[in-house]
């Protein structure tokens, strides 16, 4: 895993201004600690930050490659899992390789099959490739997202990065907010609309596209999309590919050249995952796989159970511990820390994010880091599967918004009249809606049941699941860790697409068939326990801490949000008993992650400098 940049401009010669790409990718320098590479043309720019996982001779980038008489650099930032069967197509059409690295195989697959290459790869990866010859720049993202890239058009170029800071760091690229950059962080916030980049001019290449860039313009499109066609298969059948595939991109996913643990939360995805690489590292002669679990000081005392989450962990974590014979590391996190990590989440996403849901994450993986390179979670099940409350409540099924952000009118409470009469929160909010349903591919023929259910997944998985993805990315790229999430595998996802909604809630239990798939890998209580979501703190330390600090900053007179927020209602909240009766946003962000969450807008648009136009 690694960060990205690079700059193309026709009209002036980059060679002498390598530096400014150089720096774009030095200040992602967390992504990729352990090396740096440069390149330069008359055209083109390209930098690189490496975290080495595979490798370390054959995969130094920027990588260049000639073949018949062109010249092909490329910078990338991900993993292949199919890498093998990529290289034995190539050698079998006449290429040799320098090394094992992915890295090859991936420019090889271009410089053979072209834009065309992207279609074969299975992987998490955004990447670019300068093509000499053609005179292109060719730009992809992996099919589901897991890998960020964010690009802005200039008059005579084009700029791209990894992450926002790298296009930031540009000295032409102006970090200012009109009315739809505030309508994502005020309404959409901390989500984020697909494409979006915020930041005015700043745009997000979209998972499952591809981009080029040249003399004519820039062209994006769409080389992957998920297709709607009835499923064929009877239950017994489905049971069994779901297994098959599943255990298949576990394995995949454990290939590397550096040590890999695995995160272990004692809930059905974790637990799953864990098994199986525990499995394979005991066939493979590795030995017992190391775990990783997180809690909170304070959460045992403090532990308050509800519909989202019934039970604490650590009874759950032991039990699958002991039964796979794994080496377990318990990290407890403080709430001071998780309070000045704050400011840390903000530099880690370039946004205002999930306040202590992100920087628990960015804390856990800073002590992951300390022993391993790459971690295996199992992020995503639920958006995949139905595993959420809301993919079985009638009142968020009947919801006309998304139903992770029901509580709108109570976060448009918090905002200036001035912002109101600009954005719009409401005709905002409905229209991106609006947009999602009208992207569904249909299925000819279905119930209204499995229609509104079909709108449910993709609206999960197109809208809700980025969120998390960019948080675990973020998070644990700002550490140096790599994180990777088998249940993104896009085969996966392609088949469980349009398993029907009956036969997913097999059984009447939230994820049904993976549950059915699972037998016989875990232990009957923990294949069957209920969902459980990534632990949060229950300390009202948590609470009175970003109550006071936002408190701090609404009685600044110089904060940059107060023009923003209606202050006399902030007050009010500050004075209430900590809660909502429901989050606000997603499954745990109360009124405590409110808080956290205007503390990260003021520090965004402070630290940032921020224009609003």
């Amino acid at each position: 895993m690694c960060g990205i940049a690079g700059w193309l401009n026709w009209e002036r010669d980059l060679r002498k201004e390598q530096a400014i790409a150089g720096m774009m990718a030095d200040c992602q320098q967390r992504r990729g600690p352990d090396e740096r590479g440069e390149w330069s043309s008359e055209n083109v720019a390209l930098a690189h930050r490496r975290l080495i996982v595979v490798d370390p001779e054959g995969g130094k980038q920027p990588m260049i490659k000639k073949y018949q008489n062109n010249q092909y650099v490329l910078v990338y930032n991900g993993e292949l899992y199919n890498t093998e069967d990529l290289r034995r197509d190539l050698q079998a059409a006449g290429h040799s390789f320098g090394g094992h690295s992915d890295t090859e195989v991936l420019l090889t697959s271009y410089i053979e099959w072209g834009s065309e290459c992207v279609k074969r790869l299975n992987g998490i990866y955004a990447f670019a490739i300068w093509d000499k010859a053609r005179k292109r720049l060719f730009l992809a993202r992996d099919r589901i997202g897991v890998k960020p890239l964010f690009y802005t058009e200039q008059k005579n170029g084009f700029l791209f990065a990894s992450e926002l800071k790298g296009l930031l760091a540009h000295p032409e690229v102006e970090a200012e907010l009109d009315e739809e950059g505030l309508s994502e962080i005020f309404t959409i916030g901390p989500g984020r609309t697909p494409g979006h980049g915020v930041i005015k001019g700043i745009k997000e290449l979209k998972p499952g596209y591809s981009l080029v860039v040249n003399r004519y313009g820039v062209k994006t499109e769409q080389y992957w999309e998920l297709e709607s066609k009835p499923h064929e298969d009877d239950l017994e059948t489905t049971i069994a590919r779901v297994r098959e595939l599943f255990i298949d991109t576990v394995e995949r996913q454990l290939v590397s050249d550096v040590p890999v643990c695995t995160l272990l939360s004692g809930g059905l995805d974790s637990s799953a995952i864990s098994s199986v690489a525990s499995r394979a590292f005991i066939r493979e002669g590795k030995g017992n796989i190391d775990t990783y679990s997180v809690d909170y000081e304070g959460n045992e005392e403090n532990f308050e159970a509800n519909d989202f989450q019934p039970d604490p962990d650590d009874v759950w974590v032991k039990k699958m511990s002991d039964y796979l014979g794994t080496t377990h590391h318990y990290i407890r996190l403080s709430n001071d820390k998780l309070v000045e990590a704050l400011r840390d989440g903000v530099y880690a996403r370039d946004l205002p994010g999930m306040a202590d849901i992100d920087v628990s994450l960015y804390l856990f993986c800073k002590e992951i880091k300390k022993n391993f390179t790459v971690g295996v979670s199992g992020e995503c099940a639920d958006e995949i599967f139905g595993g959420y409350p809301w993919y079985h409540d009638q009142d968020a099924l009947e919801a006309n918004t998304f139903p992770w952000s029901r509580k709108l009118d109570d976060r448009v409470r918090i905002l200036s009249a001035d912002l109101i009469d600009r954005i719009s929160p409401q005709e905002y909010m409905k229209s991106r809606y609006q947009e999602a349903l009208a992207e569904v591919p249909r299925l000819t023929g279905e119930s209204r049941v499995e229609e509104r259910m079909r709108e449910m997944f993709y609206l999960n998985l197109t809208r809700w699941m980025p969120t998390l993805l960019d948080r675990k990315d973020r998070m644990s790229m700002y550490t140096g860790l790599e994180v990777r999430v088998p249940f993104c595998d896009h085969r996966l996802v392609e088949y469980v697409w349009n398993i029907p909604w009956e036969m997913k809630n097999v059984g009447g239990r939230r994820k049904g068939v993976l549950r059915e798939a699972l037998k016989g890998i875990l232990p009957e209580d923990v294949r069957l326990r209920p969902k459980n979501p990534y632990p949060k703190t229950f300390d009202p330390a948590y609470f009175a801490a970003t109550r006071d600090w936002l408190l701090e900053i609404i009685n600044d007179n110089n904060s940059p949000i107060l023009d923003l927020i209606d202050v006399d209602y902030i007050r009010k909240l500050a004075q209430s008993d900590g809660d909502f009766d429901i989050p606000w946003f997603g499954q745990l962000m109360r009124l405590p992650q409110l808080f956290a969450y205007l503390i990260q807008v003021n520090v965004w648009l402070e630290d940032y400098n921020i224009k609003i136009s």
